[in-house]
């Protein structure tokens, strides 16, 4: 890679160089080559493209330079450049939502799924958000993906809107999280699709991103899980797809700084072959089960999957049992409950 005019880069040796030893610089110019060219080719130490070697916020040298660049390699570099640096109305950077004591969850639910909506959901296939997330990643990882979304303020996919809820609802233990995933099918394809399952006060609702309005967040009004789902059921028959499958996870625990990764898949049921009775069974005993279970063990979830045992198991063997589960707790009596209410009630499972 070259680099910036006055940088190391390696510069080109025309023949006549090579024979004669002379550097470029003292090399004379040919006739009709373009004077002003040569000369601003001399100024950038003849680099293909520029570098910012001044880190950021770019300095004004930078800036400006940057902008000549543009006006040399651009077709119409001028027009466009006096086009772009004069225009009023250039898209902003999202402000992240901040809570207020004086505004109830519903409002700020709202904040946040308004804030989602300004990151817009990307039209291409890319992934705008950082490289390499994983659904079975442990909570601090995926919280400092969350923190990475709001400094680079990039399109996000269905995927990164559950982790960014996730992250900015984290600091309300009135809230529980659950991932809602669904399976679909249309013309002959099998499409996935998931969003952040709300529950607050007695209602459930959704936060997400989606192509379509109506398959991403809904009001917290739901009385039960059943009516949610069967909602995201419907909307989906506006687009003639037939959902196959929907699977529901655990709740995500409040602790940023938890080794237990999010279960995704606790309950999944078959919707296509089951009737809308057995359905609204099946989902309203799980509701009850996740309900009553709430607060029995702080930061940590009583029912632990295979894998979600398997991978807790792991991260307790390698950095010392007490050191596992008291991470986030400072009192010395806190600590020691903690740890072998812990250790009694995670037993593996059969």
């Amino acid at each position: 890679m070259t680099g910036a005019a006055g940088g190391g880069g390696p510069r080109r040796v025309s023949a006549a160089a090579k024979g004669g030893g002379r550097s470029r610089s003292a090399q004379p110019r040919a006739a009709g080559s373009g004077g002003g060219s040569e000369e601003e080719e001399q100024r950038d130490g003849g680099v293909l493209f520029l570098v910012n070697k001044s880190g950021f916020p770019l300095d004004g040298q930078t800036w400006e330079r940057m902008w000549g660049h543009v006006e040399r390699v651009h077709p119409d570099g001028s027009a466009v450049a006096a086009a772009i640096r004069s225009a009023a109305c250039l898209p902003s950077v999202p402000p992240v939502p901040n809570y207020k004591l004086s505004m109830s969850i519903p409002e700020w639910l709202q904040a946040i799924q308004t804030y989602m909506k300004m990151l817009q959901y990307p039209l291409h296939s890319v992934h705008c958000c950082k490289e390499g997330l994983k659904a079975f990643c442990l909570c601090p990882r995926l919280m400092e993906t969350a923190r990475e979304m709001t400094r680079e303020s990039l399109p996000i996919k269905c995927l990164e809107a559950v982790i960014l809820g996730i992250y900015l609802t984290n600091g309300q233990p009135s809230v529980e999280r659950f991932p809602i995933s669904f399976k679909t099918h249309f013309s002959g394809n099998y499409f996935h699709h998931v969003v952040l399952g709300i529950y607050c006060n007695g209602r459930y609702g959704s936060l997400g991103m989606s192509r379509r309005s109506d398959l991403m967040d809904k009001p917290l009004t739901y009385r039960t899980l059943s009516d949610l789902i069967f909602e995201f059921e419907d909307s989906y028959k506006k687009y003639l797809h037939s959902v196959k499958k929907v699977k529901i996870g655990l709740y995500v625990p409040h602790e940023p700084h938890s080794f237990q990764p999010i279960e995704w898949k606790q309950l999944v049921l078959n919707v296509s072959k089951m009737m809308r009775t057995e359905v609204r069974k099946e989902l309203e005993k799980f509701a009850r089960d996740m309900r009553m279970k709430v607060g029995l063990v702080p930061g940590f979830s009583s029912r632990i999957s295979p894998s979600a045992w398997e991978t807790l198991e792991f991260h307790i063997l390698s950095l010392g049992l007490f050191s596992a589960c008291f991470l986030a707790l400072d009192e010395g009596g806190q600590r020691r409950l903690l740890g072998l209410k812990l250790w009694g009630c995670c037993t593996a499972p059969n």
